[in-house]
């Protein structure tokens, strides 16, 4: 029944989808996700679903289900990561300072976290269904360098930023720190955790940052497919409980996401879009 409805939402638009995306990965399209058996769709579109069973009935459930929109939603959302003559996505420049920051008006996210964290392959993931644009990945911690600005046709820009910690620039604080205080037409900052290892020391950092600016921030619980369900369950209870009582600028619900598997890369699309004001959801109950 599930993927039945998924069918029915996707028809009006699925031949548009289709054009020239041999080269993107198989899961990058909800259409290609109607292939899969329905508790496999269900566990990548929402993958908290995948946990939850195991959740002792005492925890409450609700944290984690505060966005929760309907598959026409992320159908919606998915649309804008799609590349047109109309609607060109792309990298768009670099920057060290903010004086060398691009002059843009759109909606900006940032994405932040630990060196190694997953955050190149995540944006890389996002952009799965436009694989033209070059997302640099790299196994080596410290990879990126710069801020790199990525356009999403006039809708909004996302920011791939400097790992902290091991190996992170000498000047990162220089470079960060500044960005996300001032930047103006930064909507919300992403920061994120490996989900294997749980908030680190730096991480803990990381959050006290951006609790001083006073700017939301949401955390994504990267690299859920690395880890053993006990251990993923741990981490993100831990997780919880400092969101919980050392946080205020921090949204309640963290994202659980896989960029090798794609678990949680269309719910998180369409959250960026909401974010942004890119669409309107018809349902977030």
């Amino acid at each position: 029944m599930f993927c039945l409805r998924l069918k029915r939402w996707l028809q009006p638009w699925s031949q548009v989808c289709a054009v020239s995306r041999q080269s993107a990965h198989r899961l990058s399209s909800i259409l290609q996700a109607t292939k899969l058996p329905p508790q496999k769709v269900q566990s990548l579109l929402y993958p908290f679903s995948k946990v939850e069973e195991f959740l002792d009935r005492s925890v409450d459930r609700t944290q984690f289900q505060l966005f929760h929109p309907s598959v026409e939603d992320m159908v919606q959302a998915e649309k804008l990561f799609i590349s047109s003559r109309s609607h060109k996505i792309d990298y768009y420049s670099s920057a060290e300072r903010m004086g060398h920051l691009p002059a843009l008006q759109q909606p900006e996210m940032g994405f932040i976290g630990r060196s190694n964290v997953g955050k190149s392959s995540l944006i890389k993931a996002l952009f799965s269904l436009t694989p033209e644009v070059e997302v640099r990945v790299s196994k080596t911690p410290g990879h990126t360098k710069k801020m790199n600005f990525f356009k999403v046709g006039k809708a909004f820009t996302i920011v791939d930023m400097p790992g902290y910690g091991y190996r992170a620039p000498k000047d990162f604080v220089d470079m960060v720190e500044p960005y996300l205080c001032q930047r103006k037409n930064l909507v919300r900052t992403f920061l994120l955790v490996d989900g294997n290892v749980g908030l680190q020391k730096a991480d803990l950092i990381a959050l006290e940052m951006c609790e001083e600016f006073r700017r939301p921030y949401v955390i994504i619980v990267t690299k859920i497919d690395k880890c053993g369900l006990g251990v993923l369950l741990t981490n993100l209870m831990n997780l919880q409980e400092v969101v919980k009582t050392q946080t205020t600028s921090c949204f309640p619900q963290p994202f659980l996401v896989s960029s090798l598997q794609f678990w949680g890369i269309h719910l998180l699309r369409c959250f960026i879009c909401h974010l942004t004001g890119s669409i309107m959801l018809t349902n977030t109950s």
